[in-house]
């Protein structure tokens, strides 16, 4: 069954439909799903889908060649493949001049690599036959930085060329939660999945609704045979040349580092260095740069792991090593099980935004809110450091959230705390909401009630 990308899918069908000649560019990071939209978009249509590979340009003209003649039997090229790129986008190009024809390469930049001239040809072949054409490009890769470079950077040969382009992202929440709509698992274990996978729906796949949300981390993680075991270091090694370096920032973040200095620090490396290997761990989406909400210029700025699955794996997997190698994955969940709640605190603050924009998208709010994000800082008043879990605003109103994944409800206190920190900022109007994985202590529900602007949302409602 194919869950989500509905709003891709309906660009994609919109495009198509215009029956003039399209060029999607579609990126996103490894395992997120492009081949499967692509695979779910082409069917019952007529298309000539092509996988780059990391080959030679020889091999991969000759898959490309098989891949063209399974569709069509009207180019008249006498051999199997075509004797070069020329021949084959030429025969490819002019077939689509009466007919509607999809043309999908998955892995560009595989092919890219191997015949540095494809880019070039393709801009040509565009330019000369885009007026006419009725033939619908799809260029997909998995490589963010090639992607955002090389295919729509100012210097590529098609910049310009492309007609739509589409960041395939993890799944939200809302969509992990559809995901395992009919699977048995209750919402708390829906939470904790979506924390482990980052919302990736391969790794998504994996989870066997058969088995415990335990069970299926000690077999997909805590296993030397689970897939999720080798999978951070697959995907290293794939992106990055010196992968020793990297996993070493990686862990340094995951184990609470979170400036330039106190990672170069950990990892013994002089800071400009340490930050081009940042940079480069932020372009394929594993590691993002945050400062405080509004703070766009900021000495405080800090890095963290955008990757779920990395933020799970790095902050549990490389402690137990000892365990998991000898095969006693009960011992190495009982080293992670207590951990468990403190982990899903950032996640349920990510669940949370998540929410809010929901709401706010349809209208749901008290007003309609431009940005969110978090908040860290000096309370003068108290000369002590604080945060805010979410604020989000628009001019003289504001929401002030508060997020608590814990199994005690949520009393009073924390209510207060939460309006005394919001008076750190002036904003004419504001709103707070307090969410919580259990519930509210009757104090807290009955301060609420006094108070048109707190709105208390328990876990079960978002």
């Amino acid at each position: 069954m194919f869950v989500g990308r509905q709003r891709e899918m309906n660009e994609l069908e919109r495009l198509y439909k215009t029956d003039r000649f399209q060029c999607v560019v579609m990126y996103g990071r490894r395992r997120v799903g492009k081949t499967a939209l692509i695979s779910e978009f082409i069917k019952g249509k007529e298309a000539i889908y092509f996988t780059g590979q990391e080959t030679n340009a020889k091999d991969n003209l000759d898959s490309l060649s098989k891949s063209i003649f399974t569709i069509s039997t009207d180019f008249t090229a006498s051999a199997p493949v075509f004797t070069g790129y020329n021949e084959a986008l030429e025969a490819v190009f002019n077939a689509a001049q009466t007919r509607r024809i999809i043309f999908a390469v998955d892995e560009y930049p595989y092919l890219a690599y191997g015949y540095r001239g494809i880019s070039s040809l393709l801009q040509t072949f565009i330019d000369k036959y885009k007026d006419t054409s009725k033939l619908f490009i799809i260029l997909c890769g998995s490589s963010l930085s090639f992607m955002e470079n090389q295919v729509l950077g100012y210097k590529s040969p098609l910049y310009g060329r492309r007609t739509a382009q589409m960041k395939i992202l993890p799944f939200d929440f809302a969509q992990t939660r559809e995901y395992f709509a009919n699977d048995g698992f209750d919402r708390e274990d829906v939470a904790l999945l979506y924390g482990i996978t980052g919302g990736v729906p391969l790794y998504l796949s994996l989870m066997d609704k058969k088995l415990s949300v335990e069970d299926n981390i000690k077999q997909g993680f805590l296993s030397p045979a689970g897939y999720l075991f080798e999978e951070p270091g697959n995907l290293i090694k794939q992106e990055c040349r010196e992968p020793a370096q990297y996993n070493a920032i990686i862990r340094a973040i995951a184990g609470g580092a979170s400036r330039l200095s106190e990672i170069a620090g950990k990892v013994g490396m002089e800071s400009g260095l340490c930050s081009s290997y940042i940079n480069k761990l932020m372009s394929i989406g594993i590691v993002k740069k945050e400062h405080p909400f509004r703070e766009e210029i900021s000495k405080r700025t800090i890095y963290s792991l955008n990757d779920g699955m990395f933020r799970f794996w790095y902050r549990f997997i490389p402690d137990n090593m000892a365990f998991i190698q000898r095969g006693e994955a009960d011992l190495a969940y009982g080293q992670i099980k207590p951990q468990i709640t403190a982990y899903m605190g950032g996640v349920f603050e990510e669940i949370c935004k998540q929410y809010l924009w929901r709401q706010n998208l349809s209208r749901q709010l008290p007003f309609i809110f431009t940005d969110a994000g978090r908040w860290w800082g000096t309370d003068k008043r108290k000369k002590e450091e604080c945060e805010i879990d979410i604020i989000a605003d628009n001019k003289d109103d504001a929401i002030f959230a508060k997020c608590k994944w814990t199994n005690q409800h949520v009393n009073v206190n924390v209510i207060e705390t939460l309006v005394e920190r919001s008076g750190l900022f002036h904003y004419g109007n504001k709103h707070y909401f307090i969410f919580a994985k259990t519930g509210f202590t009757d104090a807290a529900i009955k301060r609420a009630d006094a108070a048109a602007n707190i709105m208390l949302i328990p876990y079960r409602d978002i």
